[in-house]
């Protein structure tokens, strides 16, 4: 009961920062609740799917398959969060206009709650299957099916309430400064789900160069812990990173914040479209 409440509790907590994230940035905005919760469904409904065939991942492309996996699912990440950021440098001045004014529709916002919810389901496929692949390895060793579903349980309501508390947290910052906190926390979780897409594809032996750990904290403060595991989502904080890790954590950093101020708008033409206003 123990293990599964530690594993429930620990992936239902990497993946409700990202929601309450993303729900903090679309608050106020007509449509978004939509899509996040239809990307909730969709990463629940393809970890179900994952759950079913739970021996079989595990088992593919030479044991691979759960680190292939991962893999992937975080590279889609990387990528949405890199859009969502180009998108809202570009348009966020005007988006943030439409949040403001009471009762009308940020119609503009569409494309990136797109991107969001896309964010959102990949976060929720990936910890529900590796929830769904953890338990069927504490059930094959013995534990009993009623244990398993009470721990599970409990670390389900012990993680969606840690969640409830980020999410409440950020919808605190006064809305001037929501999208500049949040694209700041985005751009980091981003290249932090890069250093750790490079860590499982270090796993899978698909990719063998830079391997060396680069610095060892675990001593300190072990990504294992709550606190390492909260810092391990919210800035891809590992306490033995390799050297590859380390790369794509800050050439995804250097290239999601120079991508995004070549998008800003530039000061001349933010004033013309002032004017016109």
């Amino acid at each position: 009961m123990l293990g599964a409440l530690i594993i429930v509790f620990r992936e239902v907590i990497e993946a409700g920062l990202v929601i309450g994230i993303v729900l903090a940035v679309t608050r106020g905005a007509r449509g978004s609740r939509a899509y996040v919760f239809g990307g909730v469904a969709a990463g629940a409904l393809g970890a179900g799917v994952v759950a079913l065939f739970a021996d079989a991942l595990s088992q593919a492309v030479a044991g691979r398959g759960q680190e292939l996996f991962n893999a992937g699912v975080l590279a889609v990440a990387v990528v949405m969060l890199a859009t969502h950021n180009i998108w809202m440098a570009r348009h966020g001045r005007e988006l943030a206009s439409e949040l403001a004014a009471a009762g009308r529709a940020a119609v503009s916002g569409e494309k990136s709650f797109l991107a969001l919810a896309v964010v959102v389901a990949v976060a929720v496929l990936r910890e529900g299957s590796e929830v769904a692949l953890f338990l069927y390895g504490i059930l094959a060793s013995g534990e009993t099916a009623a244990d398993l579903f009470a721990g599970g349980v409990a670390g389900l309501v012990l993680g969606a309430g840690v969640s409830a508390l980020t999410y409440f947290g950020l919808v605190t910052i006064p809305a001037r400064h929501l999208f500049a906190v949040t694209t700041a926390m985005i751009t980091l979780l981003a290249a932090g789900l890069a250093a750790q897409c490079a860590g499982f594809l270090q796993q899978a032996w698909i990719v063998t160069a830079l391997s060396q750990t680069v610095w060892d904290t675990s001593g300190v403060l072990p990504d294992s812990s709550l606190f390492g595991r909260v810092l391990h989502t919210l800035i891809g904080y590992v306490d033995q990173p390799t050297a590859l890790q380390l790369v794509a954590y800050v050439a995804t950093l250097a290239g999601i914040i120079i991508a995004t101020r070549l998008a800003s708008p530039r000061p001349a033409a933010a004033n013309v479209h002032a004017a016109a206003e």
